[in-house]
């Protein structure tokens, strides 16, 4: 339930990652309130409006056929039926099945305040609540916001960054980063909020107007090369092959030729033996 009220600091970085010195969070919105059921309640309703509620099975007034007694009332040695739609039936209408509805939730305005500052103070007792002086970005860079998630250690969580106002820019980086959701300070709800690992905030959206600092570039990750050894002996059997290749292709033509030569001796030999038996013996006087 609710808490005594209490006070926080969150660390804040440059764009890039550079440490700054702490801020306070404001008292407003950071109070230390956290209310358990009201924040169950606001994530129970956002899922519940997410569902478009479009089932649908057929009643026995919406099968197709079946307007007409199968046999008659009476004589047959049957059980009585009045339609091969019943839902008995195979192929019948289905009862007290699913139709289109509407799930969503109406919760109040206070209520729904209620839940964010919760799920804020939630996370700010965590410390993963975070201060981001300005995301000054002209132009979209997924490597960009890449490298400040990996620079305050946050890569394989779920990062909820929150800016000052609609940035389409840093929206365009994050969009395509697993994991990074982006979105205006204004637009966060308490189920976003608890969704999230860790929060990185826009300055200016808290009231916190930073001074520019001394930056640094935040290191990039080299380019993995490969071992020395597997270059090696790919290099190695690259000329094997190749030298393999090239003494199949020398091979080739003399192979040819001796062949060609020993066809031309047999063929001739042929003929020699041919021409030794048409002549005929010479016998004695």
């Amino acid at each position: 339930m609710a808490d005594t009220t209490q006070t926080f600091e969150a660390a804040a970085y440059t764009a890039n990652g550079t440490a700054r010195d702490h801020v306070a969070l404001p008292e407003a919105v950071f109070d230390g309130t956290i209310n358990m059921p009201v924040m169950h309640q606001a994530v129970k309703a956002y899922l519940a409006n997410q569902r478009q509620g479009n089932a649908m099975t057929k009643t026995r007034g919406f099968v197709a056929g079946g307007n007409q007694k199968p046999w008659r009332q009476k004589g047959t040695g049957r059980a009585r039926q009045g339609s091969i739609r019943a839902p008995h039936w195979v192929g019948g209408g289905t009862v007290f099945g699913p139709i289109p509805r509407s799930y969503a939730q109406y919760v109040p305005r206070q209520v729904r305040a209620l839940a964010r500052k919760s799920a804020f103070n939630a996370r700010a007792r965590e410390g993963a609540v975070m201060v981001i002086d300005r995301f000054a970005y002209d132009t979209p860079k997924t490597a960009r916001l890449a490298a400040l998630v990996a620079r305050l250690g946050l890569e394989g969580r779920k990062v909820l960054i929150l800016t000052n106002g609609v940035n389409e820019p840093v929206y365009l980086s994050g969009r395509n980063l697993s994991g990074v959701h982006v979105m205006p300070y204004s637009d966060v709800s308490a189920y976003h909020v608890l969704w999230s690992d860790a929060v990185l905030v826009e300055g200016g959206a808290i009231g916190h107007d930073l001074p520019p600092v001394a930056d640094t570039e935040p290191e990039h990750a080299p380019k993995r090369e490969k071992p020395a050894k597997a270059a090696k002996q790919k290099k190695t059997a690259r000329k094997a092959a190749s030298k393999k290749t090239a003494a199949k292709h020398a091979a080739a033509p003399a192979k040819k030729k001796k062949t060609t030569t020993a066809r031309a001796k047999s063929a001739s030999k042929k003929t020699a033996a041919k021409k030794t038996r048409g002549k005929p013996k010479k016998r004695g006087k």
